[in-house]
């Protein structure tokens, strides 16, 4: 039996990545409405005292809902045609698989992502008007609020795979990670619960997408960064685990 090393099944993932024309579509779309949707936020600026770095970087909210799901569908879309298992036969460490897989897919996403965010940012910042401040990325914590933001929306692509991993099944694991991501945030910060600063889209908006201290979240970013991939990295450890012990 071939024995194949962790790049080459890099490469084979990859290669399937790029057989998906509509995912990169998708990705490229969804990633262009994310910076639109902070473009059009820029411009709806009035607040001189606010923090218009942060508004810009708003459409994350759109942006988490498309890197997870698609992350999601990278892997069910293989158990609901069947290609799962004629992966799994040819390479059956079927964590080697999965890494591979949260490599190409993790780097795709952070790449667009960041993309996104830059693009929000520089182009709200061209729209917004006199009265309010205008931010550079040579501004305090402005680059690392950028980059932050580019990166969550990478982790929720990682969280929507290692959710799919456990799930296996496209329709259930697309709801699952849109009510963790869009659904449960909200409602528990509209509820002004405690557990608020632990939720990845709470930490988003209120901290990694934040220039000035938000109350209630008075963590460094960095703190909250590290909480966030906590999500994927556990998802994942937990669906490899479970891919090792199930008939692909």
């Amino acid at each position: 039996m071939t024995r194949y090393t962790f790049w080459q099944v890099v490469r084979m993932e990859l290669r399937k990545a790029r057989s998906l024309p509509s995912v990169t579509w998708t990705l490229l779309i969804g990633m262009a409405a994310t910076a639109a949707l902070g473009v059009l936020a820029g411009y709806n600026t009035r607040d001189p005292g606010g923090d218009p770095t942060s508004n810009m970087l708003a459409g994350i909210l759109l942006g988490q809902v498309i890197t997870g799901v698609l992350g999601a569908l990278a892997i069910t879309g293989e158990f609901d045609s069947g290609m799962a298992a004629v992966t799994f036969a040819a390479i059956p460490r079927r964590r080697l698989v999965l890494a591979a897989k949260a490599l190409v897919w993790g780097v795709a996403f952070l790449a667009a992502g960041e993309a996104a965010v830059l693009a929000a940012f520089l182009g709200g910042t061209a729209v917004l008007r006199a009265s309010v401040p205008h931010p550079s990325l040579a501004s305090p914590d402005v680059l690392r609020a950028v980059l932050m933001t580019g990166a969550y929306l990478a982790l929720a692509g990682l969280i929507g795979l290692g959710t799919g991993a456990l799930i296996r099944h496209g329709t259930a694991t697309v709801a699952t990670v849109i009510a963790g991501l869009f659904v449960l945030p909200p409602v528990v910060g509209a509820a002004g619960h405690g557990s608020g600063k632990l939720l990845p889209e709470l930490i988003a908006g209120n901290s990694l997408a934040a220039v000035k201290p938000v109350p209630g979240f008075t963590w460094s970013p960095w703190l909250e960064l590290a909480i966030v991939a906590l999500y994927p990295a556990v998802l994942l450890l937990a669906g490899a685990w479970l891919l090792e012990r199930r008939d692909a």
